[in-house]
């Protein structure tokens, strides 16, 4: 799979548990690193890659990526709230054909847009969230209204219960993927959100993939006890498209491996507003996300959150002004949290739903599928989420 990252070195003295692969191993290593500590130096940092190119353990893995600089106009860019292609940097991994890493290439304060619609609009109904197994229509409703006013008086009680928005750890878009049975279906479907499938589309051609089309997506919202268990997204019946993913909020870990989990994964960081595109061989390989990071200077926003989504937009943008209202609301809770938006086409084109139950066709890349959002307490364990927590 190519060669190993500097972090495999790192916890070559970790002992492994009875039956413990090899990516299973890092992902615990990083769950209980310790911020700050030499441990997380071994962890890739594309944000700074540009400058760290010279001697270096990490330097023979990073290499610069071709973007398609025509693909998207500098006017369409602006529209989704992004630099003009030609200003982005991108980034791959030796060994990883078609992973896509690009530092956050959003205009100064247009990240303000998407934190707001992933807190305020997409976590509405009809969405689905994981609050419905444990709680009416009714009852969440309106996720936003309910918890704002809690969320403006978090500095003040800090021992209060959280809020339903707080409990949140995943709502899907478009096509809903389903849990149980990890697949999508033509009956379990809302209108996929316009500004985000307009947002793909460019990310996605200027990646080299025309015509991409924004049919499904699931956002995971991460406390700083939360993980994402080892898996694989492999329920869109089209493999050719690309994975998007858009991390916003606080910095985490992502653990990239191989097909199989003795193979050990590479780490690095994913600050907001980066995205990352996995794309061909990358496509299928097993991830994860072990470690959300407290912010260093205590409960604080990233700096490239600060600076606020400009009052003048584009009349034909697909973003839409912030109140200084919502944001102290959305403020509030990314001091704690991180949230990530990953969106697929899930159908090629002129491709249909099955009318029979799909074969496990695929049964040589893994047994996994997605997998849900995990709090510390569950051990990495793809278990039910309690409301409560």
């Amino acid at each position: 799979m190519g060669k190993m990252s500097a972090a495999v070195g790192s916890v070559a003295t970790l002992a492994a548990e009875p039956g413990e692969d090899a990516f299973r191993k890092l992902f615990r290593f990083y769950r209980q690193s310790r911020p700050g500590t030499a441990d997380l130096g071994a962890v890739i940092d594309f944000s700074a890659a540009h400058a760290a190119r010279g001697p270096g353990p990490e330097a023979h893995k990073v290499v610069r990526s071709q973007l398609s600089l025509s693909s998207v106009s500098d006017h369409d860019a602006h529209r989704a709230g992004l630099q003009p292609v030609s200003k982005w940097r991108a980034y791959g991994l030796e060994g990883y054909p078609g992973f896509i890493f690009i530092p956050n290439p959003f205009l100064p304060g247009y990240q303000w847009h998407w934190v707001k619609q992933c807190l305020k609009l997409y976590s509405q109904k009809p969405n689905v969230c994981n609050l419905d197994k444990h709680m009416t229509e009714e009852q969440t409703q309106d996720l936003w209204e309910q918890s704002k006013e809690f969320l403006r008086c978090k500095e003040v009680n800090k021992r209060r219960p959280r809020s339903l928005l707080e409990k949140l750890r995943w709502v899907t878009l478009g096509y809903h993927y389903n849990w149980d049975s990890k697949k999508y279906s033509a009956d379990h479907y809302t209108p996929f959100p316009s500004d985000l499938a307009f947002l793909s589309e460019q990310v996605a051609a200027a990646c080299g993939f025309q015509g991409f089309r924004a049919e499904a997506g699931i956002l995971n919202y991460y406390r700083l006890d939360s993980t994402l268990g080892i898996h694989v997204d492999r329920s869109e019946l089209d493999h050719s498209r690309p994975l998007l993913s858009f991390s916003f909020g606080q910095s985490a870990i992502f653990l990239l491996g191989g097909l199989k989990r003795d193979e050990a994964p590479t780490a690095m960081f994913m600050h907001s507003g980066d995205i990352m595109v996995m794309s061909g061989f990358s496509r299928l390989l097993n991830h994860a996300v072990p470690r959300v990071l407290p912010s260093p200077t205590g409960e604080s926003l990233p700096c490239c959150l600060e600076t606020p989504l400009p009052a003048d937009l584009p009349g034909d943008s697909v973003v839409e002004p912030c109140s200084v209202e919502d944001w102290q609301v959305c403020a509030s809770y990314l001091k704690t949290a991180r949230v990530n938006m990953t969106v697929r086409q899930v159908l090629a084109t002129d491709q249909d739903f099955p009318l029979e139950p799909m074969e496990e066709n695929k049964r040589d890349i893994t047994s996994e599928g997605v997998c849900r959002l995990d709090d510390e307490n569950s051990q990495v364990k793809r278990a039910r989420l309690n409301p409560d927590s």
